[in-house]
């Protein structure tokens, strides 16, 4: 998978992106975990995201947020983050002017992130948030929640405890013409620690059912 490396609002982002063979493919932007508890575009549970929508015959990118890798820059608490996913967005529509749909997923930060996103790109058309930060991050901003999407979340998760995930779950799927499809893995822990086959075969069954009703 090419490496590559496009403008940030400061510096230079280092990426992996997977250009499809298919014409005119849809796109996704796969963001991963916190950059100070060493969370990186290499993530396994991040990649295992971005190689699902590559089967799938997407364009696909993850990449480093500053201050990560290659990435220049240094931690932002969201706010740079945020504009740094902007940013990736937009280089990657640069290269797929005429893509048909775009799909955002992130893991933990990088889920908060994603919603983040989605709020201000009308043009996402969906979204995978893995174990997102309902427990110490504000994810009230999703009023209303502009697309629907896969929630999934370990029940033993010790980071963000499940309460949170329930909660933020439950109040999204009461929005009107959203549909959340909220998955629990019961013996999972927030880094889905040896379930991670188990995570994308979620990921997987999401997405066949999800694309194949947008098709």
């Amino acid at each position: 998978m090419p490496e590559v490396i496009f403008n940030g609002p400061e510096g230079r982002l280092e990426g992996r992106y997977q250009h499809s063979r298919t014409p005119n493919a849809p796109i996704a932007l796969l963001l991963h975990p916190h950059p100070q508890h060493g969370g990186t575009m290499n993530n396994k549970v991040v990649y295992a995201l971005y190689q699902a929508f590559v089967r799938r015959g997407f364009s696909a990118l993850r990449f480093n947020f500053r201050g990560v890798g290659r990435s220049q820059g240094r931690f932002d608490n969201g706010l740079g983050e945020m504009s740094d996913a902007a940013s990736a967005l937009d280089w990657m529509q640069s290269y797929n002017p005429n893509a048909p749909a775009c799909w955002i997923g992130g893991f933990s930060f990088g889920a908060w992130i994603a919603m983040q996103l989605m709020m201000r790109r009308p043009e996402i058309s969906g979204f995978i948030s893995l174990a997102p930060p309902a427990s110490n991050h504000d994810f009230t901003f999703l009023a209303p929640c502009p697309a629907s999407g896969i929630i999934v979340h370990g029940g033993k998760d010790e980071v963000v405890p499940i309460a949170s995930g329930d909660k933020l779950a439950q109040k999204l799927s009461s929005q009107k013409n959203i549909t959340i499809d909220y998955r629990v893995m019961e013996n999972s822990d927030h880094f889905f620690t040896g379930e991670l086959d188990t995570l994308i075969g979620h990921v997987d069954d999401y997405l066949d059912k999800a694309l194949d009703q947008a098709a």
